[in-house]
Parts: C-alpha cells; structure tokens; sequence
C-alpha cells in the first residue's frame, strides 16, 4: 500500500492494555503494507508505565494507580488526563533505518510544537525527553519520549504535558530522576492555557517539518541525540 501518514484523535480516554494491542495490530499491518504509517493522539486514564529500565524504587505508591510493564525503553512515567499521547507508527526501513536518528526526530517535533505556543524546549546530554528551563539552576521536563522498534516500524512515541495533574507525577521517580532542582512542568504552569485541539493542531503542522510526507530519510538535528526511553 502506499499512501500517506494517516492521523486518529481520539475523543476520550483509552485504555492503556488496548492502546497498546491496537498498536501492535497496526505495526504488523504496515510491515505486511496493508496498512498507512500512522500517528495516533490521545489520552489515557490515570496509570504508571514501567519500561524496560524500570527500577522497582522508583514506583513510590505502588496502589495510586494502575501499573502497566510495557515494552517501550526507558523507566517509569505518567499518563492520564491533559496529557497529549502521540503514538507514532512509522516504517524505518524507508525512512532510514536509524533509531538515534529517529528519537532525535521525535524531540525535534516536540521543541517546534512548544515553539508555536513560544516555549524554548530544550534537550539535555544524559537526560531523555524536552526540558524547559526555569532559571535559578531548576529544570523541569515537559515532554517524555519512549520508543520502541519492531522490525523497524516503530511504537509508542511521546507524552506532552499539556494540563495534566502535576501532583500526580509524585507517585513514583519521572524517568529515575530525582534531582531536587528537575521536575515536571506543563503549558499551563508556565502560563499557556492551550487546548487540546489547539495541541494538535500545532504537532500536526511542524510533523510534517521534520518527517517528510514523502517518507525521504531523516535527518538528525541535534549533537547528542537520546537514547530511545522517557
């Protein structure tokens, strides 16, 4: 099949055990080319994932909320409400077989988005994800990423705090980081009350800046590209 990036927005939360089966489904269907790349925006109720790297630790209240294992790279992060999922769907064998390289795409896409709402996100050497800095030496991520890569079409993608329940990211270390002075942050702490569809309006219009809809190779933009994790 050749067609280009379709694009599903989903009205309410999903599950995260279907998300993920659903995911699976398309992925197998895009390797048979039965199936367009696909980008997937949504939400989930409240729940913790521990990825591949998840230190036990970290899970500071293990009966809050639901506590998903997942096959994506990375530690343990948050999802629910006000946070803008973007599961991503694309095939690396025609974009270029390059997981750094991808990753990198992904934070290219999250800094051009926080740029149309005038947001400088930021990468950070040793530090996965999109970072804002807040002056004083205190840092808070905005933005989690987590890949994973099945016969090199990708799953999972990215996670932007858009107005979730901050508080809710006590539950357990963000990503194994526990740093006094990095946290997390949102657009509506730093004081940009966006909606959702305005959101996505905004990750629509700069996806097709960094991934070409021609599906070209990928670029790498950035000197340290992150490892595929949250």
């Amino acid at each position: 099949m050749s067609a280009g990036v379709e694009w599903q927005v989903e009205d309410g939360p999903v599950d995260y055990p279907a998300a993920v089966a659903a995911m699976e489904r398309r992925v197998a269907a895009i390797r048979a080319g039965t199936a367009p790349e696909l980008v997937w925006l949504l939400e989930h109720p409240p729940l913790y994932t521990a990825g591949t790297s998840a230190r036990a630790a970290d899970l500071l209240a293990p009966m809050r909320f639901p506590v998903y294992k997942t096959g994506r790279g990375g530690q343990f992060t948050y999802h629910g409400p006000g946070q803008r999922i973007a599961y991503v769907m694309l095939d690396l064998k025609r974009r270029g077989p390059d997981i750094r390289c991808y990753v990198n795409a992904l934070e290219e896409w999250i800094i051009r988005t926080l740029g149309r709402f005038n947001i400088r996100g930021e990468r950070r050497r040793g530090r996965v994800g999109i970072w804002v800095d807040r002056g004083g030496g205190r840092e808070d991520k905005i933005a989690a990423i987590g890949v994973r890569v099945s016969r090199w079409v990708t799953l999972h993608g990215l996670a932007l705090n858009v107005d979730p329940e901050l508080e809710h990211f006590r539950g357990i270390v963000p990503c194994g980081i526990a740093d006094a002075n990095l946290g997390v942050t949102s657009l509506l702490a730093l004081g940009i009350p966006v909606t959702m569809p305005e959101v996505d309006a905004a990750l629509r219009a700069t996806f097709g800046e960094v991934f070409e809809a021609d599906a070209s190779p990928l670029a790498c933009r950035a000197t340290e590209p992150a490892a595929s994790a949250v």
